[in-house]
């Protein structure tokens, strides 16, 4: 299997069972996606709230913390192309950086568990990677209908504790 994932680690421990998670659900994005026969790699940062916040405000200026950000390299057309044309370079799709800070309060805060949180901030993060966004109304249902079938289908619901 094509390992379609780098893993980074900014200020926090690093922690072999969040990379098994990330790793399963990224693998299955780009296979529902169509996209795993593609040479392309993601790379997840998973920091802490301070740098994210940083990040947060460097480059979309806002002085906040978040609990993901998403930063693609391609435009959805060009994704499209490669995927038509099974695009063989190995290129970076994009960067996702993570709080895992705050994906541990937003868990316990929503009821379900962390695992569940994280991988939907990888989903939530891969589709933005390829081109979904949640401003208008009707985008937000696509990519939300698009998060929900992949985290279904791996049996990751949102489950209460």
């Amino acid at each position: 299997m094509k390992q379609h994932v780098e893993i980074v680690y900014d200020g926090i421990q690093e922690n072999k069972n969040c990379e098994e998670i990330i790793n399963k659900v990224i693998e299955k994005c780009f296979e529902n996606e169509k996209m795993e026969g593609l040479k392309l790699y993601i790379s997840i940062t998973l920091t802490n709230p301070k740098s994210i916040k940083e990040i947060n405000k460097t480059y979309r200026n806002i002085d906040k913390e978040t609990d993901v950000l998403s930063f693609p390299m391609f435009e959805k057309e060009e994704l499209d192309n490669m995927v038509k044309n099974n695009y063989q370079v190995d290129d970076v799709l994009g960067d996702i950086i993570i709080s895992v800070d705050k994906v541990e309060r937003q868990a316990k805060e929503y009821g379900h568990s962390f695992e569940r949180e994280l991988a939907y901030m990888c989903v939530h993060g891969f589709f933005h990677l390829i081109g979904y966004d949640h401003i208008k109304n009707e985008d937000k249902k696509k990519m939300r209908a698009k998060e929900d079938e992949v985290l279904n289908e791996m049996g990751i619901t949102r489950e209460k504790l």
